[in-house]
């Protein structure tokens, strides 16, 4: 799944012309840092998977691959700029590479969704932000081990204020009139998504 092969037919779909085998390992190292715990290569090849089975869905279906590979590519848990990161270099990789302004545009503009500030708009940003949010919505036991995974990476934060910051996450999700965007992932994962969230927040609030 995460193979060069991959990547290397990607690289060239986007116009990219050079640099793809150095991107390739620095991306792989970046989600391979030993801090991360749910931020990995795991997490990066989930979405890929889900993409796999969704991408007739998107306008530009490369472009939104292009920002899944990068949309966590820098993760600091100090750090509130990690999409931004993320994002820029995204387009500088890309855009060195030879790809068109325009589309390294496109590619950083939909790793900044992944920041789910904003709701999504366009079919594009719709994808890829249900796929990194599809993991709300998974079986309990599996977004149990995701809300441990993210403790383990805030582990430095003390518990009263890694519960209080983590309650109001959920709740932003699950005050939302939807938590997806597009119909298939509501169908799909809505339901369970907002009985793990209620039932994560009454644990922390316990």
């Amino acid at each position: 799944m995460l193979t060069l092969e991959r990547w290397s037919a990607l690289w060239s779909c986007l116009g990219a012309r050079t640099h793809g085998d150095t991107i390739f390992q620095e991306v792989i190292q970046a989600y391979a840092e030993p801090h991360r715990h749910y931020h990995t290569l795991a997490h990066l090849q989930d979405c890929l998977q889900i993409f796999d089975t969704t991408s007739a869905r998107a306008k530009q279906p490369a472009v939104v691959e292009a920002a899944l590979w990068f949309h966590d590519a820098i993760y600091d848990t100090h750090s509130s700029e990690n999409e931004a990161r993320s994002a820029s270099w995204a387009y500088e990789a890309l855009r060195t590479a030879g790809a068109a302004e325009a589309l390294c545009q496109h590619v950083a503009d939909l790793v900044l969704m992944t920041q789910h500030e904003a709701r999504p708009a366009g079919a594009d940003a719709c994808l890829i932000v249900d796929i990194d949010l599809s993991i709300l919505g998974r079986a309990p036991v599996v977004f149990d081990a995701y809300e441990r995974q993210i403790r383990e990476e805030y582990a430095w934060v003390p518990t009263s204020t890694f519960r209080q910051r983590r309650v109001a996450i959920l709740e932003a999700f699950l005050a939302r009139p939807t938590i997806y965007s597009t119909p298939d992932f509501q169908q799909d994962y809505e339901e369970q998504a907002r009985q793990n969230l209620a039932r994560s927040i009454a644990r922390l609030q316990a």
